[in-house]
């Protein structure tokens, strides 16, 4: 039995290991230029196929994966004059693996419903390394026939794979793991930094909290970055920050007051204004070595 043609939109840090991983799989992949050449032109001496336009990634493929920055994005690929729904044939399956607004996703899939097209939403959490091992978590929004029939898709790129459940709310999912890692990587940082203040080796304090209640996948994956001044993106502050604007736009829509996600949030902004944006979210420490004028470092 053949594979299924993939169509691969947005060829990024997270998106580019995810379109090695299914071509070593196996699945033809068909992939566009959106911003940068260089990574089009690498996959295509990986194996992929290069589309002139949206219109023709779309026409030559059974399911799209759109790996974009944020629902602009996303609605201006999938639905855009040229875009794919403009190629798009009947029984084609779109699966936006971005992070986006829950809602804007839920819109998405009524006008591809309406051209016959399916569509997950299923956002991904494990940044970079994850990416590159094909073990993302992905929490999956849509038809549970649609998420059964691209299971083994999404297998390539993925370890937890959930279904949430319907339309948006794989996204709902997404926005929640944003809210926990980003205070996470703050109660880290305000931890550490009070230890460097008081002269403790961070990496001993690590070592000595880690098997504790205080102990989480946060603190494993960034204090080693934190300690060796390591602040190259596996996950930009600049896109956390998009993350915490769209969790703080539907926690309005709902009615849900999220203090926290709001400082947190600011957070980010003020470190954006300070330049770091394009740094790994661990860079949040930078905002407590700040104010305690210290470095956690050994």
């Amino acid at each position: 039995m053949s594979l299924p043609t993939v169509g691969f939109i947005g060829l990024g840090v997270m998106g580019k290991p995810m379109a090695k991983n299914l071509i070593k799989a196996g699945y033809p992949l068909v992939v566009w230029k959106h911003v940068d050449d260089r990574p089009v032109k690498e996959l295509v001496s990986f194996g992929a196929r290069e589309a002139s336009s949206l219109k023709q990634l779309a026409e030559a493929s059974d399911i799209v994966i759109t790996m974009l920055p944020d629902s602009a994005e996303v609605k201006e690929v999938v639905l855009g004059a040229n875009g794919v729904l403009a190629g798009a044939k009947k029984g084609l399956t779109i699966i936006d693996m971005s992070s986006i607004s829950p809602f804007a996703a839920q819109k998405i899939a009524a006008e591809a419903e309406r051209a016959e097209v399916e569509m997950l939403d299923a956002p991904v959490s494990g940044g970079e390394p994850a990416a590159i091992q094909g073990s993302l978590t992905i929490m999956v929004g849509g038809k549970e026939e649609t998420f059964n029939k691209c299971l083994h898709v999404l297998r390539v790129m993925g370890k937890t794979i959930t279904r949430v459940g319907d339309i948006g709310s794989g996204q709902v999912a997404k926005l929640s793991n944003q809210i926990i890692v980003a205070l996470n990587i703050a109660a880290v940082s305000e931890a550490f930094v009070l230890g460097a203040k008081a002269g403790v080796d961070p990496k001993v304090l690590y070592n000595a909290i880690r098997s504790g209640l205080a102990g989480s996948n946060v603190l494993d994956a960034k204090i080693p970055k934190i300690v060796e001044r390591d602040f190259r993106p596996g996950f930009k502050i600049r896109l956390h920050h998009k993350d915490l604007k769209n969790a703080l736009e539907a926690a309005r829509d709902l009615s849900v007051p999220v203090p926290l996600t709001s400082l947190i949030q600011q957070i980010l902004a003020a470190l954006i204004n300070d330049g770091k944006g394009d740094d790994d979210h661990s860079a949040i420490v930078n905002f407590s070595e700040h104010l305690a004028g210290v470095e956690v470092r050994s």
